[in-house]
């Protein structure tokens, strides 16, 4: 039945024609992204896979609506749909269901995991690749690899080519075809997309991995390919020709470029010029063994029952193998031969799952069949945005449910210093707005709910990177609890006083927020004031995706660029706080808090307690820290000798009373979240030696 006579229901056409061999390269495809993703030096190119995907696609959406005749646009339109629908949606939402849920289980909130609530979101609507791209997570980026999400940014670029393919391809199937002006317009659009990714790639790798500009070309390539042998009056699914020595020199040629593409090809160039091979490989199988009877053995292999069964189940495989890693990656670990065993045992138990009781089923489903096509397409984008709310249902339950099967969850109060205070016991609130300066956030912190009196009338100011605004719940407990109130600058990632060896391009990215944070500082300070400069001082032992080797931190505390980077912090600090001590204010210097060589937050359950970045331990010896700290300590002394009005506030000893420091206290408790940022629990504990510590310098300001 031609879908022109009968544009009410979902189509009742003849299927599409189908090559075994298109399944062939579907597995070899999808095995070879996951391999990479189970160990990249077993496959260092694997993640071509995805490029072979595109070409695929590209191939076979044109096939599967090619040979349709005089079809109207809306007709069209919604024939194509209805396809994808059915194709992408069923297995795509279970997918994303069950892996907020378990993500919600295990995984807790943290920088680590910041961005994966937004890529859930909108993985649901194919947009997740521009999620990626606008948060800067390049694909190679260490956040990246602990985002169960990650894998549909190439879901999101299929479908956002899926908007542009019905306009485009409609003149191939119009009651008016102009075909060769659809491969002109096509061909126009690889070249564009071409010059796009050569353009993007020596600007940002990130937006040409991502983003449809830079991928169109490879889509395109499959469908040209397509319409190419349909011009010859070559269709899909019509075996009518020998294979010749031509054919199997193309396609052993072929299969070497796809070969050399995952031994050779760096994943960073992808996808231009990177992509070159496996898309050049790919046509060239595709062209070869097009309508070929299958005589020698790389085409019957291809086509070999287990091949084509791994080919028909690769949407499902690649749905469920990257949430299964990543889930690993927060509990157990993925670095064990055990772990990446089970890893791919679970992939492919959830991927035939997937292919037996939700793929097929809603393929093959009578009641869907006999749905008219417009009514077909809304289904599918009313399940997306069900799924879509079950799925915030599900974020949401982790939150205020407790839901979640991690300590850092479920005691959130200890662990998150942004969480929020209980009235004081006189009644005062704390209250806070945010608003921006030179894109870096200010926030303010005062109190409300209460008519008692400001015991200072000095303000105080705080300036510095993360390890400022680990502070949070200890200076808005500081401002509810004596009316002071708190103006906290944050500039992520930049410290003030830099007295550890910097990167030039990290330094002058900094300097704009923080020179605009410091000029409006100094505008605004009066005598009473205080400003503090808390910041991350010591090197790293550790960071919330990898554990460093101690000798790198030794060697980047002392080293001669160390050395000179202290000399350089000393002088550029000095004239600054000259400045601000000559408005009258008093300036804090915080003395370097511990540095750990694990991950509390993702040490501190039974499922992660063995995951190799807990190996380093959760104590350091207080004279190795001490040790550390010394150079730290004396370029403040510098600093106190050339500015009297700074002091320096230093936090260890509550947080470390014994020879050996601890990321816990006795009875459990959190100290520090992750290697060096203080856990909201350590806020608690150092109010009261931060608040003597700063009323005696705002009381000797307005004496002064």
């Amino acid at each position: 039945m031609n879908p022109r006579h009968n544009d009410t229901t979902a189509p009742q056409l003849t299927r599409p024609a189908h090559a075994a061999y298109i399944d062939g390269l579907r597995a070899v495809a999808v095995l070879s992204v996951i391999v990479y993703h189970l160990y990249a030096q077993w496959l260092p190119g694997g993640l071509a896979g995805v490029d072979i995907f595109f070409v695929v696609s590209g191939f076979v959406v044109s096939a599967s609506v090619g040979n349709l005749e005089s079809m109207q646009f809306s007709r069209f339109v919604f024939y194509f749909y209805s396809r994808r629908v059915q194709r992408i949606v069923p297995a795509l939402v279970v997918c994303l269901l069950v892996t907020g849920l378990f993500s919600a289980l295990f995984i807790p909130n943290a920088w680590l995991s910041d961005t994966n609530k937004y890529t859930g979101f909108f993985a649901f609507f194919g947009l997740s690749n521009l999620v990626l791209a606008v948060t800067g997570d390049n694909y190679f980026s260490p956040r990246v690899e602990f985002n169960p999400y990650l894998h549909t940014w190439s879901l999101g670029v299929e479908e956002q080519f899926y908007l542009i393919f019905p306009l485009l391809f409609f003149m191939w199937v119009s009651k008016r075809p102009r075909k060769t002006l659809c491969v002109v317009l096509f061909t126009g659009g690889l070249a564009l997309s071409v010059l796009s990714a050569w353009w993007l790639s020596r600007r940002d790798n990130g937006l040409d991995f991502y983003l449809i500009p830079g991928r169109f070309w490879e889509l395109a390539s499959g469908i040209l390919l397509y319409q190419l042998l349909a011009l010859a009056k070559r269709p899909l699914g019509v075996i009518d020709r020998n294979g010749t020595l031509g054919s199997m020199a193309l396609l052993g040629g072929s299969l070497v470029l796809l070969a050399a593409g995952f031994k050779v090809l760096s994943p960073e160039q992808l996808p231009f010029p990177g992509a070159l091979l496996p898309v050049a490989g790919t046509l060239g199988v595709l062209y070869a063994l097009h309508g070929r009877v299958p005589r020698d053995w790389l085409h019957r292999l291809l086509i070999s029952p287990a091949v084509t069964l791994v080919g028909k189940m690769s949407y499902s495989l690649y749905l469920w193998h990257w949430p299964v890693i990543v889930l690993l990656r927060w509990t157990t670990g993925i670095d064990a031969p055990v772990w990446r065993l089970l890893a791919a045992v679970l992939t492919f138990a959830l991927g035939t799952a997937s292919w037996y009781y939700v793929e097929n089923p809603v393929r093959r489903s009578a009641v869907l069949k006999g749905m008219r096509r417009p009514a077909l397409v809304g289904a599918g984008l009313a399940t997306l945005t069900c799924g879509a709310l079950l799925w915030l249902g599900i974020q949401a339950a982790q939150l205020k449910l407790n839901m979640s099967l991690s300590v850092v969850s479920q005691r959130a109060d200890d662990w998150y210093p942004s969480r929020p205070l209980e009235p004081s016991n006189d009644g005062c609130l704390d209250t806070w707005n945010r608003t921006k300066l030179n894109g870096g956030p200010v926030w303010t912190y005062s109190r409300a709910g209460c008519s008692l009196p400001a015991t200072y009338r000095g303000r105080l100011y705080v300036i510095g990177d993360s390890h400022a605004m680990a502070y949070n719940r200890m200076l808005r407990e500081f401002a509810r609890d004596t009316g002071v109130k708190v103006f906290a600058y944050n500039n992520g990632g930049c410290p003030f006083i830099v007295l550890l060896p910097r990167k030039q391009n990290e330094v002058a990215s900094c300097a704009p927020g923080t020179d605009a944070a410091i000029a409006q500082i100094e505008a605004q300070v009066r005598p009473g004031d205080v400003v503090f400069m808390p910041s991350l001082r010591l090197p790293r032992f550790s960071d919330e995706w990898a554990r460093f080797d101690d000798s790198s931190a030794w060697g980047y505390m002392f080293g001669p660029e160390a050395v000179q980077s202290r000399v350089d912090g000393v002088r550029e600090a000095i004239p600054i706080l000259q400045k601000l001590a000559a408005k009258g204010a008093k300036v804090i210097l915080e003395g370097p808090t511990p540095e750990f060589r694990s991950q509390p937050f993702r040490c501190s359950d039974w499922f992660n307690r063995d995951n190799p970045i807990c190996s380093g331990g959760d104590r350091i010896a207080r004279a190795d820290l001490e040790a550390l700290r010394a150079p730290v300590l004396e370029s403040y002394a510098h600093i106190v000798r050339g500015v009297p009005e700074v002091s320096v506030w230093d936090p260890l000893p509550p947080l470390c009373p014994d020879s050996v420091c601890s990321t816990h206290t006795a009875d459990g408790r959190p100290l520090v979240f992750d290697g060096d940022h203080l856990s909201g629990y350590a806020n608690r504990l150092l109010l009261p030696s931060f608040k003597q510590f700063v009323s005696k310098l705002m009381e000797a300001g307005s004496a002064s």
